[in-house]
């Protein structure tokens, strides 16, 4: 094992090494990794395990993880104080820490119902269009399956994810806590633009309200330009039909919008000349400035990224060659680069990019790191096609306060200690 080998190829400060270091060398045996539970084998022959003894169980009508992974890869959900599991409001997060890739399974897709989740038939659900439209129309499912659909892989984030990096300490929470309101899938749908087009826009039209079929009829006031450009009326993900709390029958989805503005169990469209000024528009979902102002519809996500691992909920057992890893979005379209620090941003390295990489989707990026046993701070940076950086968090801060509760995008630390722990900390 080489861990205390110094002539790894260095890139930056704190063991930071070239990002084709496990494709050029790990196969050849050349780089020790710090990997628990390998052992030399024993003969395949000698001490059968008891689930080659007998036949095995039959396979389900529908197919669900294995149980031992059920208690290992789930999701937190906290309904609001004084409330139970099956009160009105439900927070679900995804467990990034404990996923690959960048899709994210339907099972541990996030969730933010403000109302619980309906019990919709969907022979009786219906989506009308009307307002300043010439011929209003309303589509049942079977309606909406005569229709072209389009397929696409984005990302859908809630605004309040990383709210907690406002704080002026860092927080204690996991990784699913702090980042977990986010997640990637594949959706399809009927573009809004082609319903759109069918109802016919009047002069004037510069706003859609859309509305959905929950108690609280949780309602976003969405531009016209979204609207006839990447909106969709989603009818599945990850190829099956819409699960309940990601608002089956059919939701509304703007890819690189906040996520409450993709209206779930959409009933309604209402084309107007202005925003609603709902309740999620003016009450929540805005940013309060340092002066005191709140900025509305500021809709877009902007970049970011995260270390998904090594992070806050494991150990480093002892030093070694580990995979940093994590993900990086933007609602701006595609992220053309991550760069990655060990030593709390003062020298930077690129990782690498696993593709395909997407406009408004999840990329993961990946850098093998020589840890030494002493303190790190492990950050990510992230870059998008439109030009934009994402911002350290003192430079967030500066900008915008620490007042607001949303759309936060500064650059997270992981602080490692010299025990191999691993905490939240701001750099």
């Amino acid at each position: 094992m080489a861990n205390d080998a110094q002539d790894l190829p260095r890139v930056a400060g704190n063991g930071l090494l070239d990002r084709r270091l496990f494709m050029r060398t790990l196969a050849l045996g050349a780089v020790g990794t710090a990997t628990a539970g390998v052992s030399l084998a024993d003969p395949v022959s000698k001490g059968q395990p008891e689930w080659m003894l007998a036949p095995g169980a039959t396979t389900e009508d529908y197919g669900t993880p294995s149980h031992y992974e059920m208690a290992r890869t789930r999701r937190w959900t906290v309904p609001p104080a004084g409330q139970t599991a099956t009160g009105r409001s439900i927070v679900a997060f995804t467990p990034h820490h404990q996923l690959h890739g960048t899709l994210t399974p339907n099972g541990l897709h996030f969730e933010v119902n403000h109302h619980g989740i309906p019990d919709i038939d969907p022979d009786q659900h219906e989506l009308i269009i009307h307002g300043m439209v010439r011929q209003p129309i309303k589509f049942n499912v079977a309606a909406l399956a005569n229709y072209p659909t389009e397929t696409h892989n984005y990302f859908l984030e809630c605004s309040g994810n990383s709210g907690r990096l406002w704080a002026d300490k860092p927080t204690p929470a996991n990784l699913d806590i702090t980042h977990g309101l986010l997640s990637g899938s594949e959706w399809t749908g009927v573009p809004l633009a082609t319903l759109l087009d069918e109802a016919g826009l009047q002069p004037g039209a510069k706003w859609i309200i859309a509305e959905g079929a929950d108690s609280g009829s949780v309602s976003r006031s969405v531009p016209m330009d979204k609207a006839m450009g990447d909106a969709m009326i989603a009818l599945y993900q990850n190829g099956e039909r819409l699960r309940p709390g990601q608002g089956y029958p059919m939701r509304l989805f703007n890819p690189g919008f906040e996520g409450n503005t993709s209206i779930k169990w959409v009933r309604s469209i209402r084309v107007t000349d202005r925003p609603a000024m709902t309740r999620f528009e003016t009450r929540t979902y805005t940013d309060l400035m340092p002066d005191g102002k709140a900025l509305q519809f500021s809709l877009g996500m902007d970049v970011k990224s995260v270390i998904t691992r090594p992070s806050n909920s494991t150990v480093l057992p002892k030093k070694g060659v580990y995979e940093v890893t994590g993900i990086a979005w933007s609602g701006n379209g595609r992220i053309t680069r991550v760069e990655v620090s060990a030593d709390g941003g003062v020298t930077w390295a690129d990782a690498a990019l696993q593709g395909p990489v997407l406009p408004i989707m999840l990329t993961r990026f990946r850098i093998p790191w020589q840890w030494d046993g002493g303190p790190a701070v492990l950050q990510s940076r992230a870059y998008d096609e439109a030009g934009r950086i994402q911002p350290s968090r003192a430079d967030l801060i500066a900008a915008r306060g620490t007042h607001g509760n949303y759309h936060f995008n500064g650059i997270h630390s992981w602080g490692v200690g010299e025990d191999g722990g691993i905490a939240h900390v701001y750099a």
